[in-house]
């Protein structure tokens, strides 16, 4: 039966009918609101609202949405070559490619051009395997790499019950949360460094012999934005060398600007074995890429490595991706981050001086996250008190999110467009204030 079309759209209650109806839910509650445009920092809803976006759409869009540089770039790419056989290769390919590996530091020479951050990561651990010869992965325990089978068994923040087995040979490693620390010193602080050796001890004593990459993100943010200290990624290399693995960084939503420096791991001295990028890096479009060293890529080329999929190397993506780097470096959005970031941060400070029930800050640049706490001498969590405060913020015209895992308080996740401006920064940090206020009278 051929499928009926209309030329005006639903009412809403239609759509949410049709909603129910017809859509698979995939995570979660939908924000019950309709989407009409975006532009900017801001989205637009059917009804006529006005909703700062203080998520960058899903952590992605770093240039804000509907950019008119990407526009232009998409309008003038689709109507002269969008998509190709995998096999064949385009300028804005090629193009991106040797830009992208020129922000990095030598050894990081040759790129994979994707689309998403869970199929940049399963190429990653794919590429590990066979040039190692080794299968076992190791990642964080409140990790989130993506919902494809070898990213998904290296994902420990959700997801993972009821499935059936993973792939073989994963394990899990504690977070070093400072604010929640597992190992602590004589003195109280996080021993981060004792943390880790027990991780290790307990990798060794379970792996098979077969480690063969350790993949993590510089900052986790499904894990509640948790930085690891300052040495922790050194030492943590340092592990890995000893046992013959590779390290991998997922910088899915830390590369590209987002914290103060084109990526994450600068500020730790250290040079990954293999890289991988995604939602910052198509600014919203799906692109992402995995990012090595022509001595590993030599290798898996060698060992007859395959990633043939239908959209690798799209040339459409590619040209937005070049868009994307063009505007990052004119615009400087690299120092832009840290100093929006540095007053993003103190508008937390101050409303943390003013509601007790603001435990943490943390995160660095345009990627924060607050950590809701009911007292913070225990740092008790609170499901409900984030929940009230996500949808006072709502209805106050202010999209955020909230993370909540076990063991941990509810955290926003903020991360506004590297385009934002004070004011729009200002406006978010006030509807947050009166969010917070407003949902602790009610409790």
């Amino acid at each position: 039966m051929a499928a009926s079309t209309t030329t005006t759209p639903p009412s809403t209650e239609n759509f949410w009918a049709d909603a129910r109806n017809h859509l698979v839910r995939y995570g979660g509650e939908f924000t019950h609101e309709i989407i009409d445009r975006a532009e900017g920092s801001f989205l637009f809803t059917a009804d006529g609202r006005k909703i700062l976006d203080f998520t960058s759409g899903q952590m992605s869009a770093i240039l804000g949405h509907s950019h008119p540089e990407i526009v232009a770039t998409v309008q003038r790419q689709v109507a002269t070559l969008d998509h190709l056989y995998s096999g064949m290769l385009s300028r804005p390919v090629v193009d991106l490619a040797r830009r992208l590996t020129g922000t990095l530091p030598a050894p990081l020479e040759k790129a994979l051009l994707l689309t998403t951050g869970a199929e940049s990561n399963e190429a990653a651990i794919r590429m590990a395997k066979l040039v190692t010869g080794k299968h076992e992965i190791v990642s964080f325990a409140r990790s989130w790499h993506g919902m494809t089978q070898a990213a998904a068994s290296a994902t420990y923040s959700a997801g993972r019950k009821g499935y059936g087995p993973g792939a073989p040979g994963n394990f899990a490693i504690p977070v070093p949360n400072a604010y929640r620390p597992d190992f602590t010193a004589a003195d109280g602080s996080h021993d981060w460094r004792r943390q880790l050796d027990f991780a290790f001890d307990l990798i060794d004593a379970q792996s098979t012999g077969s480690l063969a990459a350790c993949l993590v993100e510089p900052i986790l943010s499904s894990g509640g934005i948790i930085e690891p200290p300052v040495g922790y990624f050194a030492a943590l290399q340092a592990k890995c060398r000893e046992r013959g693995m590779l390290l991998i960084l997922d910088e899915a939503q830390t590369g590209l600007c987002r914290t103060g420096t084109w990526y994450a791991f600068e500020r730790d001295g250290v040079v990954p074995d293999i890289l991988t990028l995604s939602k910052t890096l198509g600014a919203g479009l799906p692109l992402a890429a995995v990012i090595t060293t022509a001595e590993i890529e030599q290798e898996a080329y060698e060992r007859g490595f395959l990633f043939f999929t239908t959209h690798v190397a799209d040339p459409l993506v590619a040209a937005v991706g070049n868009t994307v780097l063009d505007v990052l470096t004119r615009d400087r959005l690299d120092e832009r981050a840290l100093s929006l970031g540095a007053f993003l941060r103190r508008g937390l400070e101050d409303i943390a001086a003013r509601h007790e029930v603001v435990g943490d800050i943390r995160g660095r640049g345009l990627l924060a996250g607050l950590e809701l706490v009911v007292d913070r001498e225990t740092k008790r969590s609170s499901d409900e008190l984030g929940a009230r405060v996500t949808r006072r913020c709502l209805e106050l015209g202010l999209h955020m999110n909230i993370v909540q895992l076990a063991g941990m308080g509810g955290v926003f996740r903020i991360a506004p467009p590297l385009t934002a401006t004070e004011d729009e920064l200002a406006l978010g940090l006030g509807i947050l204030d009166k969010a917070i206020g407003d949902a602790c009278a009610g409790l």
